[in-house]
């Protein structure tokens, strides 16, 4: 089976699957790559209209592969496990390849043009965790447990997640997680604000596509266009965002979708969105 595996569904959904689960789908072998690969698919496939991210087994993603990278095989060396000849070489290589992986999964869920769910069915912990927080919402099992937990192998983070938990639930939540490394269950990661929504492990993955499904049915151009304003309102002042809010407003009044939405609603029925 491959490390990562690509559904799409009848729905408009398309469930990636992080598929190292001997390994708590830690980031070694070809995950990121492929990972990458079918992002990149998803993000200009017509009909995928949401994507659910998750993980094989008992974890969504133990973040990065700390064997790997101590035998000089993973982040810290080339593809092919062979390390550069100097050290100024060995640390551009690496530089240049985890500033690539992080563009290709963590600003791609991100900025995409459609809205990315993590399903995050057990452990998300280090760069695992920011790849959740990557995503517009995070959908968690009961038996979730997330963290940083880069401390405890003397990193100081990748993959966004310093970015991501500063946004999404404060300063202070964020340097907290960071410094002590602790492992919060879901119910604490939903007060944090880190989670969207909680529910019983035997009932996540039916409750998230139900989400996702109902994302799906929507207008999908328009939804395209709430990202961008909201990605716009981490960082503008309030002039700028209000021009691109009337700009996107103008563009998504011009889709199929809107017309038919208008339609609807003079007829007094609910609109058949086409994501057009």
């Amino acid at each position: 089976m491959p490390d990562t595996i690509f559904e799409k569904l009848p729905s408009g959904v398309a469930k990636i699957t992080l598929n190292r689960p001997d390994s708590l789908n830690a980031m070694g072998g070809d995950l990121m790559p492929l990972l990458s690969q079918h992002l990149r698919e998803a993000a200009y496939d017509s009909s995928v209209r949401c994507i659910v991210l998750t993980g094989a087994g008992r974890a969504f993603c133990a973040g990065g592969d700390v064997k790997g990278m101590a035998a000089r095989q993973d982040i810290l060396g080339d593809s092919n496990g062979n390390a550069p000849s100097s050290p100024s070489g060995q640390l551009a290589r690496s530089l240049q390849f985890l500033r690539q992986s992080q563009r290709d999964t963590s600003l791609m869920l991100h900025t995409m043009p459609k809205v990315t769910i993590a399903m995050i069915n057990g452990h998300a912990v280090g760069a695992g965790l920011s790849l959740a927080l990557a995503c517009d919402m995070r959908i968690a099992s009961d038996k979730a447990k997330i963290g940083t937990a880069f401390r405890n192998v003397g990193f100081s983070g990748d993959f966004g997640g310093s970015y991501f938990m500063t946004k999404i639930a404060g300063i202070e939540t964020a340097r907290y997680m960071y410094y002590t490394g602790e492992i919060v269950d879901a119910e604490r990661a939903h007060s944090l604000t880190l989670v969207s929504k909680v529910f019983p492990h035997d009932d996540l993955e039916a409750e998230t596509m139900k989400i996702a499904e109902h994302i799906a049915a929507g207008p999908t151009l328009a939804y395209a266009r709430m990202k961008e304003n909201l990605n716009r309102a981490e960082t503008s002042d309030l002039a700028t965002a209000l021009d691109a809010e009337a700009l996107n407003m103008l563009l998504s009044g011009q889709t199929k979708d809107h017309i038919e939405a208008a339609r609807a609603f003079v007829e007094k029925r609910q609109p058949t969105f086409a994501g057009e």
